[in-house]
């Protein structure tokens, strides 16, 4: 009997969340039916039926997470026995297994998604334009995935909560109105004022607050966690910025009647894809049983958000303009926050640059984003003295750091990128000639 499996939606998923059925045991199946709602380790994506019939079985309960490539739920192929029971039953040897199509759920935006494929090779693919979300199971509120996932983080019962969306549909903001109204409401605890206490009621302070895992959050730690295992070591530079800084004025000051701005982390990205095809060994990645050297820069940039950290990858950025790389990585830094980025866009990256001097921090050592060999470190900008020809004068300076998997890089190979990654930076006319 034809089944329905969990597909592989990106690069570094291994698992997916059922979060919600749309379509209920019996119901008819017609192509581009969406059938359930998938939470992967980036977004909440629509799983769509490709072939008509009838979903004769759910395999999985709602909140189950599932292996990619085991099956969720069985369709027929709609060929009637003349049994009378309304449920379609497949005709001998015409079995086949059932494709599906996978797309953003609502509260994401709708983008052309790579195709993806399935356990048994079965193509997954997205189509452009959002449909309407088919509806929720009898007694349950109409939300978004991304909707019900907040309301969880804030203990909230979406059925408390009233809808604003189309056909009172709760939202993100609908949530968001409902927590900030429950963060003002009174704490047990405050309400010992009005004569209540520990001694008469029995009852004592909550100590901790439970915050269930996202899979986000659980695919960062089973990432780290493979990282962790990695032999790391770790070089840092002290790079005078004088000069790069003048440089990246006058860049700013030249493309000012275009709007582009072009930031540190921009002609970071630029100076790190310029050197690393001068070294590389420094852009390959672990295999197992062997390395991966690769011929083109694609530039990962660490961006945080609210619950985990996603990588997008400026791809061949060596041969990129530094207008062109300041457009880029802004529009992924964007659509990253508001967990719009398609999978192309954060996977295959083949060198990581992590830059907290934004935040104050002087220095630090990142954590290897794998299959990858190095990561890059930034810190912020400070003043320094130091003495030239007998006189006592300031410089500013930026600490640089690299992170390599020893199993990929010896010592010598990594200091002598970091060599020339910080001559490039003193030197920085070298970024855009």
């Amino acid at each position: 009997m034809p089944e329905v499996n969990m597909p592989r939606l990106s690069d570094t998923m291994k698992e997916g969340v059922l979060s919600r059925w749309i379509k209920s045991e019996g119901d008819q199946v017609r192509e581009g039916d969406v059938i359930a709602e998938i939470d992967t380790d980036k977004a909440t994506m629509d799983l769509e039926a490709f072939d008509e019939g009838v979903l004769e079985k759910h395999l999985v309960e709602e909140g189950t997470t599932v292996p990619i490539g085991e099956p969720v739920a069985i369709i027929g192929t709609g060929t009637s026995t003349g049994s009378g029971n309304g449920k379609d039953t497949p005709a001998k040897g015409a079995e086949a297994p059932a494709t599906t199509r996978v797309y953003p759920a609502p509260d994401t935006e709708p983008h052309e998604e790579p195709a993806a494929v399935t356990a048994d090779r079965q193509p997954v693919s997205a189509r452009e334009t959002r449909r309407p979300n088919a509806g929720a199971p009898s007694g349950r509120p109409l939300s978004s995935p991304l909707a019900r996932r907040i309301a969880k983080e804030h203990g909230i019962d979406p059925a408390d909560i009233i809808g604003t969306g189309p056909g009172g549909r709760i939202v993100r903001a609908d949530v968001e109105t409902a927590a900030t109204a429950k963060s003002q409401e009174p704490v047990p605890w405050q309400d010992r004022a009005a004569g209540a206490s520990d001694a008469t009621t029995g009852e004592s302070e909550p100590e901790s607050r439970e915050i269930p895992l996202t899979m986000m959050r659980k695919v960062m730690a089973q990432r780290l966690t493979e990282s962790a295992g990695a032999p790391h070591f770790f070089l840092t530079n002290v790079v005078s910025v004088d000069r790069f800084f003048a440089l990246r004025a006058e860049i700013n000051e030249r493309f000012a009647q275009s709007g582009a701005k072009v930031g540190v982390t921009d002609m970071l990205i630029k100076a790190c894809a310029l050197t690393l095809q001068d070294h590389p060994q420094v852009n390959s990645s672990w295999a197992g049983d062997k390395i991966l050297q690769h011929p083109r820069a694609h530039i990962g940039v660490a961006v945080a958000l609210e619950d985990g950290l996603i990588v997008p990858v400026v791809r061949d950025a060596a041969t990129k303009g530094l207008e062109v790389i300041a457009g880029e990585s802004r529009a992924l830094a964007q659509k990253a926050r508001n967990n719009k980025l398609a999978p192309a866009e954060f996977s295959g990256g083949t060198f990581t640059l992590s830059n907290l001097g934004m935040f104050g921090i002087d220095n630090f050592t990142a954590v290897i984003n794998p299959p990858e060999a190095a990561i890059l470190a930034v810190g912020a900008t400070t003043e320094e003295p130091y003495v030239r020809e007998g006189q006592l004068l300031t410089r500013q300076i930026m600490k640089i750091t690299l992170t390599a998997d020893h199993r990929v890089l010896d010592g010598a190979v990594a200091a002598a990128f970091m060599r020339d990654l910080k001559r490039t930076l003193e030197e920085p006319l070298r970024i855009i000639i």
